[in-house]
């Protein structure tokens, strides 16, 4: 949101600098996010001042150009060399300095030198409008009044001011502060003085010609309605004032009504719509919801189809605005308007959101609505705005005010009591410094006991409904850094489980940045078109937008819409891994669950002079796992293949009888979602798992054994359905003490085996932590291995 500071002193008088009203915002709850000096004229006039030409002699070596002495009140005249067409003696004049950038309208600022100009010399300029920014006339220089003083500065003289603009975060539950006048409360209730608004005493209805019959037939929605009609304007630019005070917030003036709509909606945060009167079928307004379908086009020459849930403020015949929202491209003010309708109204801040929604649209005025505005501001801001259109359009106000109201928005209630300001803030303060302090926030106290207060609070605070909203807005204007710090903190210490979450997953990210990872993180929001069982997928009530409507129930998406962005811009070696959760619903049961996943894709390792660019394989990934598994002391684990269908081809590592990780090459399907067209490969960790496992571990530390480990190799031939995993953990049950590890060092599928078969060759550590094996010892553990594999796996052990 952006405010002016100039607007503001309209609101507040105060000597505060800009700096300084900074200050109190933030302080208050309204981040100023920046402040802008912001000059009405490009170069605000620096270094001009009003001359006075005494002399004016034709230049000797040229026709065009004429010598002038200009008075600009120094203790000498200035000699320049003028060439329009129009200067003259006894002329008061502009004049640009030596050392003067001047800023045209066209074309870049430049610096006045004194120089030469056919051999004479000239000490300045002589300034038309368009050259200083004040106009687009060039057909001579500016010839002022004869009263203006010799050497004032430029800028005075036009009374240029320089202003500054605070762009403001605004938190969504300040409704009320959607304005200048929102802003100026604030600012008033902090420095303890008071708030003047602008003055519709003036108002008065000069006829009623123009009498426009209004229904509001959905009064839930359109709680409030009122207009009014204004005959005999003319529609054309702006003044200069009005152009400037919006250029200053960024707001492009259209013309001098729609440019005073806009200003009363900056100035009092009260949206306002101007009707062409004369194109409203009927004499009629009617606000009541469209028929669903119904083709609307729009300002923006959008042809939308309206549902019927979209409030409309419709003619006898047609639609013509979006309530709230945006206009119809026939029912605003243009060049030839004669006769408008002027509407002020109170929408329901609900309905506003979900029409905005719904279309895609996000304007000024949607932007207050679906907020909150403020009920009783309707009536006054029409005032002000159909005095500012009388004021810079003319036109007489040709009808009464038509102010349908029926059921008047109440005040809220509330109840606050002493102690609990005192509980809640955490310091004593004083019972009379609150009593101002709610009355500075407008505020009523409808009275008063030692305990505490019964308030009634305006419903413009759409957000101060309660006791802690009233302490808040106590606290923020009392100031947070009022509060006293105690030298001490006192609190009780919960034990919290061992390992922490957080200290494990800092392990595992130490380990994968180690290896050149980088770690991504991702909105759980996401499009249901990756949803597999969308009936499970946990549905966005009020989604931001189609690609945000579910919850996520894999990591794998977000994950490929990370590579896809930076394989598309020429980053193709992906590392990356995430930690998040994934959800899901069931017969109306909700579960959340932390996931850990894993990426990979592209080359392991770039080309160099000596080596050639490494692709990355289903056995890089499986070797970080291997790894990952390792550094946390998870043994013991059951491989099979993966039946995932996001995969193409993977493993699952099963501990205690549920899937640890599954991981593998993504499927086809899945990359194609996601505009992925390199092969990737991917792990996805059941995070709540591997910490109950963690949990329970317990490592031991054990010496390096001094006692030599002997290796043992076995040939086999098997069916092709048994797995290296199975084989390894028939070894493991068969020799659990000194069997050390089991690796298989090739594998031979071929015509020259049985049909259905393939050879293993596995590689058997075995050691003894205590003495050194004998022979015995080894054949007695290879015959046991040779026959629990041929009995319980079908190996034939090759000689």
């Amino acid at each position: 949101m952006k405010i002016s500071y100039n607007w503001l002193k309209e609101f507040i008088n105060t000597d505060k600098t800009p700096d300084e009203i900074s200050t109190i915002l933030t302080g208050t709850g309204l981040e100023v996010e920046s402040v802008e000096k912001v000059q009405a004229i490009p170069g605000g006039l620096e270094g001009l001042v009003i001359g006075y030409v005494k002399e004016t002699d034709q230049h000797p070596n040229a026709d065009r150009l004429k010598v002038t002495k200009v008075d600009v009140g120094g203790a000498s005249d200035l000699q320049i060399v003028c060439g329009a067409a129009n200067v003259a003696a006894g002329q008061k004049v502009v004049v640009a300095t030596v050392g003067t950038t001047v800023h045209p309208v066209t074309g870049e600022p430049f610096l006045i030198k004194e120089s030469k100009i056919r051999g004479e010399v000239s000490q300045g300029m002589i300034c038309a409008e368009d050259e200083i920014g004040l106009g687009t006339d060039h057909a001579g220089i500016m010839v002022l009044a004869d009263d203006a003083k010799v050497g004032t500065l430029a800028k005075d003289y036009f009374n240029v001011s320089d202003d500054y603009m605070y762009e403001i975060g605004l938190t969504p539950n300040r409704a009320d502060a959607v304005s200048h006048l929102g802003t100026a409360r604030d600012i008033a209730a902090f420095l303890k003085i008071g708030v003047t608004k602008p003055d519709v005493s003036g108002f008065k209805i000069d006829n009623t010609s123009r009498h426009m019959e209004v229904v509001v037939e959905n009064e839930a929605a359109a709680p409030r309605y009122a207009g009014l009609t204004i005959s005999g304007i003319e529609v054309k630019e702006s003044p200069k004032w009005l152009k400037e005070r919006l250029a200053v917030i960024g707001v492009r003036s259209i013309n001098n009504v729609v440019d005073a709509t806009n200003y009363v909606l900056h100035d009092l945060g009260q949206p306002l719509h101007a009707f062409d009167a004369d194109t409203i079928s009927g004499n009629k307004v009617i606000v009541k919801n469209a028929v669903e379908g119904t083709l609307f086009k729009t300002l923006d020459d959008v042809e939308r189809k309206l549902s019927a849930d979209d409030l409309m403020i419709c003619d006898a015949e047609k639609p013509m605005v979006i309530a709230g929202v945006f206009g119809g491209i026939d029912s605003g003010v243009k060049a030839d308007t004669k006769n408008i309708f002027l509407e002020s109204a109170y929408f329901n801040a609900v309905s506003v959101r979900k029409t905005a929604k719904r279309h895609g649209l996000k304007t000024d005025s949607s932007f207050r609505f679906e907020r909150g505005t403020d009920p009783d501001m309707v009536i006054f801001a029409l005032k002000r705005a159909a005095l500012l259109i009388k004021e810079i359009a003319g036109g007489e106000i040709s009808s009464d005010i038509t102010d349908l109201y029926p059921n008047p928005v109440a005040p809220f209630d509330v109840d606050l009591k002493y102690h609990n300001v005192h509980r809640l803030i955490g310091q004593v303060i004083p019972h009379e410094e609150i009593k101002n302090i709610i009355k500075a926030l407008d505020i009523h106290i409808v009275s008063e006991s030692a305990d505490g207060l019964i308030l009634k609070v305006p419903p413009y605070r759409v957000d101060v409904t309660r006791d802690v909203d009233v302490i808040e807005e106590i606290l923020r204007i009392y100031g947070y850094n009022n509060i006293y710090i105690p030298t001490q903190v006192r609190a009780s210490l919960s034990a919290s489980p061992r390992p922490e979450k957080d200290t494990v997953q800092n392990l595992l990210s130490d380990l994968l940045t180690a290896n050149g990872f980088n770690e991504i993180m991702s909105n759980s929001l996401t499009k249901s078109a990756y949803s597999d069982k969308l009936e499970s997928a946990v549905k966005i009530l009020n989604p931001l937008s189609s690609d945000l409507d579910v919850m996520r129930q894999t990591m794998l998406y977000s994950g490929l819409e990370a590579i896809t962005y930076n394989q598309n811009r020429q980053n193709a070696d992906i590392k990356f891994y995430e930690f998040g959760k994934v959800y899901s619903v069931t017969d109306d049961k909700y579960t959340e669950s932390q996931r850990f996943a894993i990426f990979m894709s592209g080359a392991t390792a770039s080309a160099q002079w000596n080596q050639k660019a490494t692709a990355a394989t289903f056995y890089n990934l499986k070797a970080i796992i291997d790894g990952i598994l390792q550094k946390i002391n998870i043994t013991d684990i059951t491989v099979e293949d993966a039946t995932c269908k996001k995969l193409a081809y993977g493993l699952n590592y099963i501990k205690n009888g549920k899937v640890l990780v599954k991981f593998g090459a993504v499927a086809k399907d899945a990359l194609k979602k996601a505009d992925v067209d390199k092969e990737v490969f991917y792990a996805d960790f059941s995070f709540d798992q591997l910490m109950q496992i963690v949990k329970k571990n317990k490592i031991v530390y054990q010496d390096i054994s001094k006692f030599p480990a002997v290796r043992r190799d076995l040939s086999m031939l098997i069916d092709k359905a048994v797995s290296f995993g199975q084989l390894k953990q028939i070894a493991q049950r068969t020799e659990r003490k000194l069997l050390k590890e089991v690796n298989v060092f090739d594998v031979y599928e071929g015509d020259k085996l049985p049909a259905g078969k393939k050879s293993y060759a596995l590689s058997f550590i075995i050691q003894d932590a205590e003495k050194t094996l004998t022979d015995k010892t080894i054949d007695a553990i290879m015959q046991k291995l040779i026959y629990n594999l041929e009995k319980e796996a079908g190996a034939e052990i090759r000689k």
